[in-house]
């Protein structure tokens, strides 16, 4: 057989459309050269091979029959996938090249090398298959790639082994299970000119929350060094996430989560039959960052426009050349998981009881496994994997798949959301929590353990079989109304599950929850660090804000970019985020705390809220929260982020907060600011008409209005019959500053327990006039159908 047409072809004469004579990485990579470049997305020059010339390397070496042969043999079970895969393998290493592609080959290169202005120059040598990147189908991993490549001879021994993998025993298994014909895939070899990220940073980026499938932002994982280890999950990257409708604005910065990864290893050049090596970070780069805000910017921007023009989810490899600073996008495909999952329904896991805490890592996916584990430490060990077990090792590679397939849940010390284990989990619908650094020292086989991927973006991993539940949400089935259902939401690790519900904003955003789980200090240990006598506090605050000289900039960097992700969720809809609640107890316990807090019999009712703000015991604190609010709105961008006061006992007190707010630049009214007070407290009903001159609406805390109406302590074991959200005099505070709010033209929510833990208490509301009722998220559906239902019957009786 001749080749039909030239058996090379640059990147920048390919479009996607070529999958079928340069595979879909091949082909997407002419399709950005060609059309993104003028829209300023860089791609390293280079060039393919067609499928033509992989159709007359096999046949001018006569090896087509024996591989059919060989595949039917182990499609009939007369040979293991490991004998078949090594024997068609070198049946194309012991091919000789036709000379008509090993000169098309050696030419581009040729003219590639004098494009770059060197002499052999050092290229990536990458496997494109005619059938990857289906809808349906990713191919991850499934051919080789090789790295640092220089050199005729050595390009066309790389061309060759390119050529073998397509029939690694991965790639074999793969195939079948997708319904591919073997001997109708062919393999398109990719060229590329290296980025020197040997010297500089790589990594890979999403257009797409990889967990949730959240569409607005854009996932960045960094590390040193080549992208091979980020990919094969063999480090723990840096993590970024940039939210998306926000990147057109230049004034704004809109990069909503920043976490360090461990970065152990770097992949560098090698010498010799080496071409690649890993060698330890220096410490310098383990505790910086790979990238910085203007680079990660710039990717996120790219990774916007590449999904515009693709018109689809981007699953992206990138490089830094440390040569030269610049940014290259290296390859480009849609993204197969998320994308394909069903949009409308989506179920919701919660746990109820659970042992101790063995191990945490990043979680992937959202369901919770208890099973016995099955410790393997290195792929030559996989045939001793006990089906239906949770595999737990170091790192996978696309070796590990066939066992992968049959695990329970899998668990890794090493990789971040990209790696291999990640994505391999994600598209067989497992769940896994990678990168917990040493789940392989603190498991073993036989154990029980429950892997929960439901808490948030860390994964845990508790010993023992937990108690949960599984509940099953179908958009389809919600009812739209008059009055607004909001969410309740404190977690931005998990704001992001709920971002498909149809859910009218976030009516309470705990701001307590970030600085307890994310900041862990007391804002004025931060503010008075060196007056702190407490050593192991001073100790640990030193440690938590080591990348930071002013240590008060790490209070406000925390907890902006903790609320961003909530006020994301659900952007552009309203979310009203209540400025810190905790009582004095509880603000003890953070990190050099108890040197700032009173001792109180009764903190319930003691020093919280609304007094703290313009206190001198805590009126530094405040302006740091305040900064946070101002950064999130103008720097990051969040302008539908309403503030909340909490625990305001009177109009004078009202009118001393607003005013420490507007010395810290909340200005209400300015900027669009709106400032809601919350009412819990029976002063706030009774003046409601004269609060409401302050602030531009209410919302109603169901627990704490209830346990100062009764005069019963919510926390009160013996009293707990007595506590009742539904008690007439409770009802008639509710009812009473609805009507009040009303007259006055404020807004009127409710956001405590009430509709959540009573779904009926919805038709209450309702008939009184509220305008919205915030709830939990797993108890939206309900309140939303109940609050359907009261609007129909006021309908009727009207």
């Amino acid at each position: 057989m001749s080749v039909t047409e030239a058996p090379v072809v640059w990147f920048e004469k390919l479009r996607r459309i070529d999958v079928a004579k340069v595979g879909g990485k091949n082909s997407s990579l002419g399709e950005m050269i060609q059309t993104l470049g003028q829209r300023g997305v860089d791609v390293p020059a280079g060039f393919a091979t067609t499928a033509d010339a992989y159709w007359n390397y096999v046949d001018e070496n006569g090896i087509r029959d024996a591989m059919a042969a060989l595949i039917a043999d182990w499609t009939t079970g007369k040979a293991s996938l490991a004998e078949t895969g090594a024997a068609v393998r070198k049946l194309f290493l012991r091919g000789d090249w036709p000379k008509e592609t090993a000169d098309a080959i050696i030419a581009a290169y040729r003219e590639l090398s004098e494009r770059a202005a060197r002499t052999d120059a050092s290229v990536a040598v990458r496997s494109s298959a005619t059938a990857e990147d289906l809808p349906d189908a990713s191919f991850a991993g499934q051919q080789e790639t090789f790295l640092n490549v220089a050199g005729e001879k050595a390009l066309l021994d790389a061309c060759r082994r390119c050529f073998a993998s397509l029939f690694t025993d991965r790639a074999i298994s793969y195939r079948q299970a997708k319904g591919f014909d073997h001997m109708k895939v062919a393999l398109s070899i990719g060229v590329q000119q290296m980025v020197r990220s040997d010297i500089g940073g790589s990594g890979v980026m999403f257009s797409i929350d990889t967990e949730t499938g959240f569409d607005k932002v854009v996932l960045i994982n960094a590390a040193w060094g080549l992208g091979e280890n980020v990919v094969q999950g063999a480090v723990n990257p840096d993590e970024y996430q940039v939210f998306k409708p926000l990147l057109d604005q230049p004034s704004l910065r809109p990069i909503i989560a920043k976490k360090k990864g461990a970065k152990a290893i770097k992949m560098i050049y090698g010498t010799g039959d080496q071409p690649t090596r890993n060698v330890p970070t220096s410490r310098a780069e383990r505790e910086a960052f790979v990238l910085t805000d203007e680079e990660i910017l710039t990717l996120a921007r790219w990774a916007a426009t590449i999904e515009q023009h693709y018109g689809c989810a981007m699953d992206m490899e990138w490089a830094r050349d440390g040569e030269t600073g610049r940014l290259y996008i290296v390859q480009a495909r849609p993204e197969t998981v998320q994308s394909n999952r069903e949009a409308a329904v989506f179920k919701a896991y919660h746990i109820k009881s659970k042992g101790k805490q063995l191990v945490s890592g990043l979680s992937i996916g959202d369901a919770i496994v208890s099973g016995q584990v099955c410790l393997i430490e290195t792929a030559k060990d996989i045939d001793q994997f006990v089906d239906g077990s949770i595999l737990v090792t170091s790192t996978t590679d696309p070796d590990w798949v066939p066992i992968m397939k049959r695990a329970a849940a899998i668990v890794t010390d090493h990789g971040g959301r990209t790696s291999h284990a990640a994505i391999v989990s994600r598209e067989l619908g497992l769940p896994a929590i990678v990168g917990t650094g040493d789940a392989t020292r603190l498991l073993h086989t036989g154990q029980q353990i429950t892997v929960s991927c439901a808490e948030g973006d860390e994964g845990m991993i508790y010993e023992g079989v937990a108690e949960y539940d599984i509940e099953t949400l179908n958009m389809d089935d919600v009812p739209t109304t008059e009055t607004k259902v909001m969410l309740n939401l404190a977690n931005p690790g998990a704001a992001f599950r709920w971002w498909k519900l149809p859910a009218d904003g976030v009516g309470l955003a705990r701001m307590e929850f970030v600085i307890s789980n994310a900041i862990r200090i007391h804002p004025m240990a931060l503010v008075h660090f060196d007056r702190l006598k407490d050593e192991a506090a001073k100790e640990e605050i030193a440690a938590l804000t080591a990348a930071y000289d002013d240590k008060s900039e790490y209070f406000v960097d925390q907890l902006s970019e903790g609320l961003a992700r909530i006020a994301a969720a659900l952007y552009p809809k309203p979310v009203i985020v209540r400025m810190s609640d905790f009582k004095t107890n509880e603000y003890a316990g953070l990190v050099g705390g108890a040197e700032f807090e009173p001792k109180e019999e009764n903190p319930m009712i003691g020093f919280r809220g609304a007094s703290r703000y313009y206190s001198p015991r805590y009126r530094e604190g405040f302006a740091l929260e305040c900064r946070a609010i101002r950064r999130l709105r103008s720097k990051l961008g969040f302008k539908n982020v309403v503030v909340m006061i909490p625990f305001c006992r009177s109009v004078s007190e009202a009118e001393k907060v607003l005013e420490v707010m507007a010395e810290n630049g909340l200005r209400r009214g300015e900027d669009g600011l709106q400032v809601y007070v919350m009412c819990e407290i029976p002063s706030n009903v009774i003046l409601a008409k004269q609060f409401a001159q302050h602030f531009d609406g209410f919302s109603i805390g169901s627990n704490d209005l209830t346990q100062l109406t009764l005069g019963v302590d919510r926390d009160s074991g013996e009293l707990a019959d007595l506590f009742d959200e539904q008690d007439e005099a409770v009802k008639w505070m509710i009812r009473r500053v609805i009507t009040e709010a009303v007259k006055a033209g404020a807004k009127i929510g409710i956001c405590g327990q009430a509709p959540s833990d009573h779904p009926e208490f919805a038709k209450f509301l309702v008939d009184c006039g509220i305008d919205s009722i915030s709830v939990s998220p797993d108890s939206f559906v309900a309140v939303k159908k109940k609050v359907a239902e009261a609007e129909g019957r006021r309908s009727a009786a009207a």
